[in-house]
């Protein structure tokens, strides 16, 4: 099967499909005929409509696919291709909404602008799609899932890389069929270098134990393991086995792997433990965490539960991870619990939060009082952080979702939603009695480190040298602005974007955002991007994420309070 990118050509040539009437069975029900001979149907979506249920029947009129779509009633938004499997024969297509205020079936747009082809254009149309950041070619985007890294020849049973020569790849709910919130589907990119992905066919599509939510990867010799939710009337856990490297998935016949009568039940992390010679798994049950272990991840025991009065409780706790890091300067390792959390963020909803402690294989002990809650990233847009298993070197690497549930499915882009953190390496540091995850940019964004430049440019890393207090401005033509300050005395680092350009969409965009830094800071690492603003305590003890939407890239910048080295970024 070719890769994706080779799939969607870069010219649209397609048929109409509105010369084949569809068939009006009712005010909320039509049927249409699949013109045969072309890979995709082309769906108009309008994204203020309300979803419609499309199922997708053979000639014997079996369903072989379900999909909800937001079809156009008088305008198109953009397209979505649905790709034309062998066989698919009819459209069983329900309509939602008040009818009285939209008008007939029969007269919508979507059965005008329907196109038959066999490309489908994925040129960049949108001025806030990041330039070094990964992204979706189109649709919209969530939690990153599954990652791992293979390296070029695996190697025992669980598949320890043996160096920086393989592929690292990457998972993500995804919805191909509109740039909103549906249809979770894995989709898949793949990097030789943490920086440069390329797209890949879908991974895993949803069956009918539900939709695939969140999970994850493990290697097992030349295996890849996927162990992921099936979000259907309840949530249970599936599996799934590759035997190419990731590129395709088998889900297992005895599916589903585990079940519970608790609604919220999900986000399957498993991993092998070392220590005890066996897999363990954490898993994501409303507001705890519970793990589990294994001989074969396929059976699974629950060993204990951790949670209960620990850290922010103000929302569901979701997507978890638990690995082994090291103090650098200690030389003493502790494990870390990773627990996302939407709402309870520290600015208003989604965030990640996480527990320092020790782990035997059957329990987590936080070595932390009950109500000590430490955040990973005090941005606004930093959730969904997971490690990518098997990293070489002994790494801990993670990726963000960045966006927010409060605004994500409203953020002004439409070909696609949502983008992903830069990558960052994550270790361990103390702070009077307490220790804390540090985060730092990953060594391969050095590696993008153009020529010096003046002024800021719409990709750009900015290296502040501080003495002392100092404020950072960053600004356009227009007077839109990001405002930074970071305060020796109280030792904490704000942003400020509620000038930085389009805050209309949400009343819980603009914002002002806080973090303690721990210490005194001697270097900021600020990243710019077209959409997004990431900075770093150069040794890894603050970290911050905020969205922004200028109208025009910020081409100015003041320090007060420091000196400022910019390098431009080329992808």
């Amino acid at each position: 099967m070719k890769k994706l990118m080779t799939l969607m050509a870069v010219l649209l040539m397609a048929v109409t499909a509105g010369a084949q009437n569809p068939m009006i069975l009712g005010e909320n029900h039509a049927m249409l005929r699949v013109m045969q001979g072309k890979r995709y149907l082309l769906l108009p979506v309008q994204e203020k409509e309300e979803n419609a249920h499309i199922a997708v029947l053979d000639g014997r009129n079996e369903m072989v696919k379900r999909l909800n779509v937001r079809l156009a009633v008088d305008k198109v938004d953009y397209w979505v291709p649905l790709e034309l499997m062998e066989g698919a024969a009819l459209l069983d297509i329900e309509f939602h909404g008040d009818r009285r205020m939209t008008g007939a079936v029969k007269d919508f747009a979507c059965w005008r602008e329907m196109k038959y082809s066999d490309t489908f254009d994925t040129r960049n149309r949108e001025r806030f799609r990041p330039l070094y950041h990964h992204t979706p070619l189109y649709g919209w985007m969530n939690d990153p899932n599954g990652m791992f890294y293979m390296p070029s020849s695996p190697s025992g049973n669980d598949g320890q890389a043996g160096s920086a020569d393989g592929t690292w790849h990457l998972y993500y709910q995804y919805n191909p069929y509109g740039s909103q919130w549906e249809n979770m589907t894995w989709g898949h990119s793949t990097s030789r270098d943490l920086i440069h992905w390329e797209a890949q066919p879908l991974a895993i599509e949803p069956d009918w134990l539900g939709a695939i939510f969140s999970g994850s990867c493990v290697t097992r010799g030349d295996e890849v393991v996927a162990i992921y939710t099936s979000a259907g009337h309840h949530q249970t856990q599936s599996m799934a086995v590759s035997k190419d490297g990731g590129q395709t998935f088998e889900k297992y016949s005895g599916n589903p792997i585990l079940t519970s009568d608790v609604p919220d039940f999900r986000d399957p992390n498993p991993f092998w433990n070392e220590d005890i010679k066996a897999w363990n798994m954490i898993l994501a049950v409303g507001q705890e965490m519970r793990i589990y272990s294994s001989k074969d991840l396929k059976e699974w025991k629950e060993e204990s539960r951790f949670g209960l009065g620990y850290g922010n409780h103000d929302g569901v706790w979701e997507c978890p991870d638990l690995f082994k890091l090291e103090d650098s300067k200690l030389k003493n390792k502790k494990w870390v619990l990773v627990c996302n959390i939407n709402p309870g963020g520290p600015f208003g909803g989604s965030a990640t939060q996480y527990f320092v402690g020790d782990f035997d294989g059957h329990r987590f002990t936080c070595e932390s009082m009950p109500k000590v809650t430490k955040w990973m990233d005090y941005g606004k847009d930093h959730y969904a952080t997971v490690s990518f298993y098997n990293a070489p070197e002994e790494r801990r690497v993670v990726l963000a979702w960045m966006s927010n549930w409060q605004y994500a499915n409203q953020v002004p882009t439409k070909q696609f939603r949502s983008a992903n953190s830069i990558p960052r390496d994550l270790g361990l540091f103390t702070h009077g009695e307490e220790t804390y995850v540090s985060v730092t940019p990953s060594k391969e964004m050095l590696a993008l480190r153009g020529q010096k430049v003046k002024q800021p440019t719409e990709a750009c890393e900015i290296v502040v040298d501080v003495k002392g207090s100092a404020d950072i401005t960053l600004s356009n033509t227009r007077g839109e602005q990001v405002v930074m300050h970071y305060d020796a005395q109280q030792q904490t680092f704000q942003m400020d974007r509620t000038r930085s350009g389009d805050v209309g969409f949400s009343e819980a965009f603009p914002c002002e955002t806080t973090a303690p830094t721990y210490g005194v800071v001697r270097q900021l690492r600020i990243f710019v991007d077209r959409c997004s603003v990431e900075a770093f305590d150069s040794e890894g003890k603050m970290a911050m994420t905020n969205l922004v939407f200028p109208s025009e890239p910020y081409n100015t910048i003041k320090v007060k309070g420091g000196k400022a080295t910019i390098y431009e970024i080329a992808k």
